[in-house]
């Protein structure tokens, strides 16, 4: 469980909701969490989750469109950058503070030049439009030491489709967290997320 690497997407989420929320994300196994920049306030919610966390969790920010919004997260002891895109300028910058990016790609293309920026891990997305064979297909040509997360429509139903398919985890988005949703809604997903994580293997 330890090494599982399934990243919780807590978009939309505000300061106020990030204690409780983090707390049974973290209690559920979650080890990566990410607040996605388009949510409200996320200069203060990003720092109370790290705060939060501790050394139990890699958080950072997901929807990371900029090499300066990578200097702002580094500043705030973000240790995870997610894009949606691949910008190498924000890849590199993100690896040169040190800093674990997983980008978002969709061809091989898209893949190998994240890879020659630096990312050290690769976001199919939207995995949902593609499908497990796809991924299968693309992972063929892949460096086989490179983690590829299936990212957008996972859900714990066709988690362990993406896992066969040769991804290393997944973002957990919609399925575990919306918006305004309570804390035992976030909790009974998680668990849900982890039991199907512990099935797959």
């Amino acid at each position: 469980m330890q090494d599982n690497k399934l990243v919780a997407i807590l978009r939309g989420i505000t300061p106020a909701e990030v204690d409780d929320h983090v707390d049974v994300l973290l209690d559920a196994g979650f080890r990566y969490i990410e607040i996605p920049l388009n949510s409200p306030d996320w200069q203060l919610s990003i720092p109370r989750a790290i705060a939060r966390a501790g050394s139990r969790a890699m958080i950072g920010a997901g929807t990371v469109l900029t090499s300066a919004q990578v200097d702002t997260l580094a500043e705030m002891g973000a240790r995870l950058i997610v894009t949606p895109n691949i910008q190498p300028a924000v890849i590199r910058r993100a690896v040169e503070h040190g800093l674990l990016v997983c980008p978002g790609c969709a061809t091989a293309t898209e893949a190998f030049n994240a890879l020659e920026a630096g990312a050290q891990w690769l976001k199919i997305f939207p995995s949902v439009a593609f499908g497990p064979d796809y991924i299968r297909a693309l992972k063929a040509v892949l460096p086989p030491t490179i983690p590829v997360l299936a990212v957008g429509g996972v859900t714990p139903d066709n988690l362990a489709e993406y896992l066969a398919a040769g991804c290393a985890g997944a973002g957990t988005g919609g399925d575990l967290y919306r918006a305004g949703q309570s804390v035992t809604r976030t909790q009974e997903q998680a668990t849900r997320f982890m039991n199907a994580w512990r099935a797959a293997l």
